[in-house]
């Protein structure tokens, strides 16, 4: 049974299928669901349907850090994990239990 996404996320799960951080791509199974996103300023915590919250250093994910509080707050929830349209962000519940960061490599600018 699929959960169903608030209104203001209706097309949440359509963006889903282009996520490129999965769960089955770390060899990760979880049941556990996300329910809720929240944020300080150094970290993200996400509540989780079985009664954890697990907190994470913004750090780890340099697009949500670099965000404004309003873009933060964009998040779409889904049986998958959480995902962020603005900020080309994806990050699934399964990863965040494994404590697995941000897996992107960006180029490192060269001054000449």
């Amino acid at each position: 049974m699929m959960a169903m996404t608030p209104e203001p996320f209706g097309n949440c799960m359509e963006s889903l299928k282009r996520t490129r951080t999965e769960s089955r791509g770390h060899g990760m199974n979880s049941s556990a669901k996300a329910t809720r996103v929240h944020f300080d300023q150094d970290s993200m915590w996400v509540d989780l349907g079985d009664g954890r919250v697990i907190g994470v250093p913004l750090a780890w994910f340099p697009r949500l850090l670099h965000a404004t509080a309003e873009k933060r707050e964009q998040v779409c929830i889904s049986p998958r994990g959480l995902h962020w349209e603005a900020l080309d962000e994806d990050i699934s519940v399964a990863g965040l239990l494994a404590g697995i960061a941000d897996q992107t490599k960006e180029k490192a600018t060269v001054a000449a």
